[in-house]
């Protein structure tokens, strides 16, 4: 009997869906190894592996087999997925054009690792990140350089804006992936794209402004209000659009820190002067790699440090998504003394997330972790922080909740 390799859904499916991996035709208790791979589009190769034993019927289904060892071990269903590392050292996994899916390599070899070597089946297993209907379109409007992506169907849809962190340029893959489940999300660049200035010195709120108007008058997007998602120094420029701009309904700070770290934040007669930094702070990590965890300066005044966000004029409610092991910078400290301000001028405990083992990018589910790669200011290594399972169940459990928070803040959106 060939060994073949089984996977449902059996066509494409979204990255941030699960699939289920099984392989039949094998010997009773027959050990093998299991390898995945694929290449991002600047070819850069991602690989993992884990050695498995057949039941005794010669069939290997992995939400029933656990791993006996390679880059995970135990039960793990989506471990060929979210345990994948670079080649490349210190190599970021992103999807940088949504239009065209990964295609994950699945191998079964005979024996277990390093001794495994004849190969006994095969399969591709392509992962998308555009829904069947969901349309995508360049917006290039006023000074806005964006992509907005329309869930299927006439709409009018809850409207998010999504802003990545300092690293530029424009990332679609997360608001590709919400407009999967129904919300009209605009994916915004600020800097380091087209005619954007390259250097993102001063945080001009204006422009933000700018791109929160668009989505409120564009007909496919239902009012009165605006959700926004944004991670890191994005996550912080959604803390700010919620303070000083209208219109806002709800707010996802994921390892956001509320305060205003190395650049002035400016609107209209309104400004926040930065926390600033002292690299002589930094640290060097056992792995030789830089941990810049403790650069930003000292928080005197704690809640009422004239550097933090005053969050406590946000309209909406406010979710904070923390990995308790980041090493950009302490968000589980930051969340609790935006959640001290909160409650200090009169408003509600806001909802803290917190996530142990987890660092610092918190991206859509089954993402490899990312423990360490080139920061774009220090032009050097850092690391992030993380332990990739935990990594790994964190960020499934995180989709879920903001999912949920911006469902229930924004309305329900149209059945899929």
């Amino acid at each position: 009997m060939a060994v073949t390799v089984t996977l449902e859904p059996a066509g494409r499916c979204r990255w941030d869906e699960p699939v289920r991996i099984a392989v039949c035709g094998l010997a009773p208790g027959q050990p093998v190894t299991l390898r995945a791979s694929l290449r991002d589009e600047k070819d850069a190769l991602f690989r993992a592996h884990a050695r498995y034993c057949a039941d005794a019927h010669g069939q290997l289904d992995l939400e029933r087999a656990p791993a006996l060892g390679g880059s995970f071990a135990g039960l793990e269903p989506m471990g060929l997925l979210w345990a994948l590392e670079p080649e490349k050292p210190f190599w970021r996994f992103l999807k940088r054009d949504v239009q065209t899916p990964f295609a994950v390599e699945l191998e079964v070899l005979d024996g277990h690792d390093p001794d495994a070597q004849r190969l006994l089946g095969r399969a591709v297993h392509e992962r998308d990140f555009l829904a069947p209907g969901v349309r995508r379109e360049p917006v290039r409007a006023g000074r806005v350089r964006a992509t907005l992506f329309l869930p299927p169907g006439p709409g009018p849809f809850p409207g998010i804006i999504d802003i990545f962190g300092v690293g530029g340029a424009l990332l679609e893959y997360r608001a590709s992936l919400l407009a999967g489940h129904g919300f009209a999300t605009l994916a915004l660049a600020y800097c380091d794209f087209e005619d954007l200035p390259k250097k993102f010195d001063t945080i001009h709120l204006d422009y933000f402004e700018e791109a929160l108007c668009y989505m409120l008058q564009h007909t496919q997007v239902k009012g009165p209000g605006i959700g926004l998602l944004g991670i890191s120094l994005g996550a912080d420029i959604c803390l700010s659009m919620a303070s000083f701009l209208k219109n806002i309904s709800a707010t996802v700070s994921i390892n956001g820190s509320g305060f205003n770290g190395n650049k002035a934040i400016y609107y209209k007669e309104n400004s926040i002067p930065p926390l600033g930094h002292d690299l002589r702070r930094m640290k060097v990590a056992f792995s030789g790699l830089l941990d810049i965890v403790d650069i930003r300066n000292d928080i005197v005044g704690g809640c009422e440090n004239p550097c933090m966000i005053p969050i406590e004029k946000a309209q909406g409610p406010i979710l904070f998504i923390v990995g308790q092991d980041d090493h950009n910078w302490r968000s589980e400290l930051y969340a609790q003394i935006a959640s001290e301000r909160l409650q200090a001028h009169g408003k509600e405990k806001p909802q803290i997330i917190s996530y142990p083992g987890t660092g610092h990018y918190i991206e859509p589910p089954y993402f490899p972790m990312c423990p360490a790669s080139l920061h774009k200011l220090l032009d050097k290594p850092v690391i992030w922080g993380g332990e990739p399972r935990a990594h790994s169940k964190a960020q499934v459990d995180a989709w879920k909740q903001i999912l949920t928070f911006f469902t229930k803040h924004l309305g329900a959106c149209p059945k899929l």
